[in-house]
């Protein structure tokens, strides 16, 4: 018997996460003023542009992961060396 080891395409998630990108980058650009104030406020203020760089790094890495999968270029895997 057969098995069909089909992996299937990560679209829904490709497109909430291109969505979910999409949004913070158009909320981040129409707030500039305001994002750039809080940031600049010091304290506890200076771990936000770090929280925001990690939040964006994750959301759009995972969208363009699965952006690439989708369109079916995966990572080379390695060769196993036969001794």
């Amino acid at each position: 018997m057969a098995t069909n080891s089909t992996k299937k395409k990560p679209v829904g998630k490709m497109l909430v996460m291109g969505l979910i990108s999409l949004a913070l980058y158009a909320y981040l650009l129409a707030n500039q003023d305001q994002v750039n104030s809080t940031f600049a406020k010091g304290g506890w203020y200076a771990l936000l542009p770090i929280i925001v760089a990690f939040v964006f790094s994750y959301v759009h890495g995972s969208f363009t992961g699965d952006f690439w999968t989708v369109l079916g270029v995966e990572a080379a895997r390695k060769k196993k060396e036969v001794k």
